[in-house]
């Protein structure tokens, strides 16, 4: 990801409470209604789990979505 792949993700996310698992970041974040589809493409992406806090979700999020790698 880029630095600014990440404000990207961070502004979906903004106010969003953690713990948190893919399926609820994706629904907040598109509920929103500020995502790009390359930003929800990413987060769609995610790896199944729960995530602790924003941070977390942005070591998470894949360089190339729907790859297996992550940088």
């Amino acid at each position: 990801m880029t630095d600014r792949d990440d404000a990207r993700v961070r502004k979906a996310l903004q106010g969003k409470d953690f713990p948190a698992d893919r399926n609820q970041l994706v629904e907040y974040a598109t509920d929103r209604g500020e995502i790009d589809d390359a930003t929800l493409t990413a987060l769609a992406h995610l790896p199944e789990g729960r995530y602790e806090n924003l941070d977390a979700v942005i070591a998470a999020v894949p360089q190339r979505p729907g790859t297996t790698s992550n940088r």
